[in-house]
């Protein structure tokens, strides 16, 4: 399971780091769907500047280094998931091919009307608030937001690999964020073996049969 850390060693902004406020709103203020239906534009405004940024970013050591450990357990019979916590896609854009977005994905918008998905070009403006091509409604990013549930069927397979997984793999990921932190408990009560990768203790550290406190970039290429 990947989290914020990772992404955050190649200059994505944290929602709880210094980069975290916009026009001096948190992101709890923005991402939010009372705060789309109060002011879309001003939310899809606060989406575009954030697809701007991640156009100029590329996956770092962290994220190619997962692709490489799903290539080489994949290559030996076994089976591999990378639990997502992240939105920014990095984990895609580096190769990992078996994923889930637990948190949805800043690549796709969704129609708030006919539910119609569809990739977004990071690169191109567009009119903003962004309008469904089929239907005409609102679209939004096809993201989790504050106070929404997650999906039933990417928590379904989260919570799967987790019960059935040999190895759980916490990479970067703070363990404040529930039910995603659970995962790591999960998967130790089903007698998986847990590694905790992240710059600091967490809530799930006591849990782990090895820590390191160490930048997943710098890491996690030795593992593999």
């Amino acid at each position: 399971m990947i989290g914020a850390g990772a992404s955050a060693e190649v200059g994505v902004p944290t929602f709880r780091g210094a980069g975290g406020l916009w026009n001096g709103l948190r992101a709890e203020d923005l991402a939010t769907p009372a705060a789309f239906a109060r002011d879309p534009l001003r939310v899809s405004t606060w989406y575009a500047e954030r697809r701007a940024k991640l156009a100029a970013i590329d996956p770092g050591p962290a994220h190619f280094a997962l692709a490489a450990l799903e290539r080489a357990v994949t290559a030996r019979g076994g089976r591999f998931l990378l639990i997502s916590q992240n939105v920014d896609g990095l984990h895609r854009r580096a190769g990992v091919s078996s994923y889930v977005d637990l948190h949805g994905t800043l690549l796709l918008d969704r129609c708030t009307r006919c539910a119609r998905e569809h990739a977004v070009d990071f690169g191109s403006p567009r009119e903003l608030p962004p309008r469904c091509a089929a239907c005409g409604a609102l679209e939004r990013p096809a993201v989790v937001w504050f106070g929404e549930a997650l999906s039933p069927l990417d928590w379904e397979r989260a919570a799967s690999a987790a019960s059935a997984s040999e190895l759980f793999l916490a990479v970067g990921t703070s363990a404040v964020v529930e039910p995603a932190a659970s995962l790591a408990r999960l998967a130790v009560a089903h007698g998986a073996r847990f590694f905790e990768l992240n710059l600091e203790d967490t809530l799930n550290s006591a849990n782990a049969q090895r820590t390191l406190r160490a930048p997943a970039g710098a890491v996690l290429p030795l593992l593999v």
